[in-house]
């Protein structure tokens, strides 16, 4: 077990190195660099890097495609975070909380899948970018903020549709009665 948490901490790190660089170094000039065009050439590569030229001009923010919605705060997704270098991770919203799958009570429940429908319809506009992204508290994910072709903060939606409420780390209440 101590090597298996030994590597799961080399893969935060290298994770973590990996946003770092991408933030640092430039990005190729539009049109890229010879020999570019065959690896736009399948649907997955076209739909990460469709954002990629909006989103690379701007430092620290990362192109992603959405794999799956977790919940009302967590998805799946693969991060562009270095030109040819895509990473997957869970991505936690910064700075809000849903309610829970995993619910405690009945209004717990229909809240957090409505939380989820909210973020599924979000995400599903495309144009998916990461910025001020972190490593989540819990690990194994990292928190960001979050924007969309239609929404320029996730966060803020849920929070503005009632889908969520404001969390700046620590203990979360309660959904229930």
């Amino acid at each position: 077990m101590k090597g298996r948490g030994g590597a799961f901490a080399g893969a935060i790190a290298i994770f973590a190195l990996g946003f770092a660089a991408g933030a640092t170094v430039k990005p190729a000039p539009p049109g890229g660099a010879p020999g570019d065009a065959a690896l736009a050439a399948t649907d997955r590569e076209e739909s990460i890097s469709a954002p990629s030229a909006a989103a690379a001009s701007r430092v620290g923010v990362y192109p992603a495609e959405v794999i799956r919605v977790i919940d009302g705060d967590t998805f799946q997704a693969r991060v562009r975070v270095w030109p040819g270098l895509d990473v997957d991770t869970k991505v936690r919203l910064r700075n809000v909380d849903a309610p829970e799958l995993h619910a405690r009570c009945a209004d717990e429940l229909a809240r957090a899948q409505a939380a989820r429908a909210a973020l599924e319809t979000m995400l599903a506009a495309g144009g998916v970018t990461l910025s001020r992204v972190g490593i989540d508290k819990y690990g194994g994910r990292v928190d960001a903020l979050v924007a969309t072709r239609d929404t320029a903060d996730v966060s803020t939606a849920l929070l503005d549709g009632g889908f969520a409420r404001s969390y700046a780390g620590g203990r979360r209440g309660s959904w229930c009665g």
